[in-house]
């Protein structure tokens, strides 16, 4: 794991206001851990997970609320 790149795209995510749900699943998926209960995802938070498990740092414009 890359902290600097965690920290960079975290922090990047919620200055522009990407849903929270995905930033979650990005750092989730970003540090290889468990994905939450499958009650609990939502499609952003799949979306963001599915990304960090890729260690794509891009893949959030689409969940940046309007």
């Amino acid at each position: 794991m890359d902290k600097k790149t965690y920290y960079e795209t975290s922090k990047k995510m919620e200055s522009v206001g990407v849903d929270p749900a995905y930033v979650l699943g990005w750092q989730t998926g970003f540090l290889h851990n468990p994905k939450l209960e499958e009650q609990r995802v939502t499609d952003a938070y799949d979306a963001g997970y599915n990304d960090g498990l890729e260690g794509k740092t891009d893949g959030f414009s689409s969940w940046t609320k309007q």
